[in-house]
């Protein structure tokens, strides 16, 4: 085997960010073992690279161990989006607590450099903007989505702590919105869901008033920061915020994909749901500096085209 070649394990790798990180590291030489229980990612997503030699899709649940010889571990596991997160919180917990106790477990024992996939949910309903790393966030612990938010921040807790304990090398990224290709036109997130209304020339549902904002970057300025993250120094253990600052309301947005489309969609507001986040937005100085001058390249107007052109393709094939 070539001696840059390694062997890389990417937990949750069917899934919309995991099946585009698979394939940019096998794009680098790598050889990459993809796995998923298929709850929210899919073998579609993935299936063009199964003719790869090099890559190997197991289906398997990370809050059951699993035993393997590997170099590093993506641990990317979880329903990332309301609807799927929210749809059993329960095992939604326990893909973070448990199966990142498995996935440390396994780093331990093989001596694997190890990388959690956090998520700006961790800074909740967040009182301090734009959101530094040392902020510590606003989450209702009990609310609604707490499945997600703290199941995230235990999941950096079990990971600081077993580097400090065991010695385990980790880096602890949060992922700030992402969209791109390989969305799921049913997983609730707002990118999807404008567009998916937009194409169908249905109404355009935006919670609240529409002046609640985030920051959207492309997934593969994503994938190239979870990678440089991981190709940091051991004494860089994160975490480090991975996201886009240009910030734009759900009203700027909702109205960037009804011009992209040509779609006739009106937009129409509903309340807004429990603990929504009202602002967020990445400080993303730490990652300008640690991750070799790292930082969003793809506008959201390029981005939204590539989206677009996706789930066009997705819907005409589909009917």
């Amino acid at each position: 085997m070539d001696a840059r070649k390694k062997r890389i394990l990417v937990t949750g790798g069917a899934g919309f960010i995991g099946s585009h990180l698979c394939e940019q590291l096998l794009n680098e030489g790598n050889e990459v073992i993809c796995l998923d229980n298929f709850f929210t990612g899919s073998k579609q997503k993935v299936v063009h690279l199964l003719s790869n030699p090099y890559f190997e899709l197991v289906r398997h649940d990370i809050t059951m161990p699993y035993y393997i010889e590997v170099d590093e571990i993506y641990n990317l596991a979880c329903p990332a989006s309301p609807v799927q997160y929210q749809f059993n919180a329960i095992k939604t917990i326990k893909t973070s607590v448990m199966g990142s106790i498995n996935m440390l477990g396994l780093a331990k024992r093989v001596k694997a450099k190890i990388l959690q996939a956090s998520t700006s949910e961790v800074y909740g309903d967040p009182e301090l903007h734009p959101q530094p790393e040392s902020y510590w966030g606003n989450v209702n612990p009990i609310g609604v989505r707490s499945c997600y938010d703290e199941g995230k921040r235990c999941a950096e807790s079990l990971f600081v702590n077993y580097h400090v304990q065991n010695g385990v090398s980790i880096k602890i990224a949060r992922i700030f919105n992402t969209y791109g290709p390989k969305m799921e036109p049913d997983d609730g997130r707002v990118v999807s869901n404008f567009i998916v209304q937009a194409l169908k020339n249905e109404d355009i549902t935006i919670f609240g008033e529409g002046t609640q904002s985030r920051s959207f970057q492309y997934v593969d300025d994503l994938v190239e920061g979870l990678k440089r993250m991981m190709a940091t120094p051991d004494d860089f253990i994160g975490p480090v915020n991975i996201g886009n600052p240009i910030e734009f309301t759900m009203l700027e947005l909702a109205e960037e994909i009804i011009k992209l489309t040509g779609s006739r969609s009106k937009i129409i507001y509903l309340p807004l749901p429990e603990d929504d986040p009202v602002q967020r937005q990445p400080d993303i100085q730490l990652a300008k500096e640690k991750l070799n001058g790292w930082q969003p390249k793809v506008q959201l107007t390029e981005g939204l085209t590539k989206t677009i052109a996706y789930f066009d393709e997705l819907l005409k094939a589909s009917s």
